[in-house]
C-alpha cells in the first residue's frame, strides 16, 4: 500500500508446570478463546473449578484444579495450530450462532483435531483473510492495539471516491467514537470507487463506517492483506496451515 497515505476437545496430557497460572490464561491455553475473552468468560460466572463457579480471573490455578467450560473439563493444549482462512461472504466469526447461521468454525469442523477460535473478527459479509488458533498469547498480542497489526482492505463502493473525500479520510475524520485515521489510502487500478485501504485499528466495522460517515455505502470489502500474510494461493472459503516460517514471522512480528 503507497504511504499515501461443537465437540468435546481432544484429551491431551497437560502442559509442563510453569509455575502458578492465572485461570484466565489456563482457559486461553485450553483453545477457546483468547486471554482478554477469558477473562470475561471467568467473571461472567462460564468457567468452574472443582465443580464450583469462579469468578476471579488472577485465581491460581493448581496442579489437581479441575477446571471446566459449559458443563466439559478443559485442559491446556499440547499442539498449538495456526490457520489462514479466507472466509467467505455470509459466515459469521462467533463460536456460536442462536439463529445457525454459517460460521468459520464450521469450515474447519472435522478437519481440524484441536479448537480453534478466530483472532479478532471479520462481520458477516466481509471476506478475506482470518487467522485462527489456540494460541491464546499470539491471539492477545494481534488484537491488541498497540501492536498496530497491519490490515489492507479491498474495498468496494457505490459511487466514486471523490478528490475532497479521499482527502478527507487520509488526514482523518471524526466518528461517534473518536477521532480515526487510516495508515494508507490509494485507489485501486482507475477505478475511483476502488479503493485500497491500509489500517491497524481494530475498531468494529471501522472501514465500513469511515465510508458511511461521508455517505457511501460498502459494497464489497475484502481484507487482502493482515499481519504480513496474504491469500495468494488461498480460494474463498478455503484454509491452510501457517508454515513454520509464518509462524516465527508472526510471534517475532508481536
Amino acid at each position: 500500500m503507497p504511504s499515501r497515505s461443537k465437540k468435546n476437545p481432544p484429551k491431551l496430557k497437560q502442559a509442563p508446570a510453569e509455575g502458578p497460572m492465572r485461570l484466565n490464561k489456563y482457559v486461553a491455553h485450553c483453545g477457546i478463546c483468547s486471554r482478554r475473552a477469558a477473562a470475561d468468560l471467568v467473571k461472567n460466572g462460564h468457567i468452574s473449578v472443582n465443580g464450583k463457579v469462579e469468578s476471579n480471573p488472577g485465581y491460581e490455578v493448581k496442579p489437581k484444579d479441575k477446571i471446566s467450560y459449559q458443563g466439559k473439563e478443559i485442559r491446556p493444549e499440547e499442539n498449538q495450530v495456526y490457520i489462514l482462512m479466507n472466509k467467505p461472504k455470509n459466515t459469521i466469526t462467533t463460536l456460536k450462532d442462536e439463529k445457525d447461521r454459517n460460521t468459520v468454525l464450521g469450515l474447519v469442523e472435522g478437519k481440524v483435531a484441536e479448537r480453534v477460535y478466530p483472532v479478532g473478527r471479520l462481520d458477516r459479509n466481509t471476506t478475506g483473510l482470518l487467522l485462527l488458533t489456540n494460541d491464546g498469547e499470539l491471539s492477545q498480542k494481534l488484537s491488541h492495539p498497540s501492536f498496530r497489526v497491519k490490515k489492507i482492505y479491498h474495498v468496494g463502493l457505490d459511487k466514486p471516491l471523490t478528490k475532497n473525500d479521499f482527502i478527507k479520510i487520509s488526514e482523518g475524520i471524526k466518528l461517534e467514537d473518536g477521532d480515526i485515521r487510516v495508515d494508507g489510502i490509494d485507489f485501486v487500478g482507475e477505478k475511483r470507487d476502488e479503493v485500497g485501504v491500509e489500517i491497524h485499528s481494530g475498531k468494529n466495522r471501522i472501514v465500513r463506517r469511515i465510508f458511511e460517515h461521508l455517505g457511501y455505502e460498502v459494497k464489497r470489502l475484502d481484507r487482502v492483506y493482515y499481519a504480513g500474510l496474504t491469500k495468494k494461493n488461498l480460494p474463498r472459503g478455503k484454509f491452510r496451515h501457517l508454515t513454520k516460517q509464518e509462524i516465527l514471522m508472526l510471534k517475532h512480528f508481536v
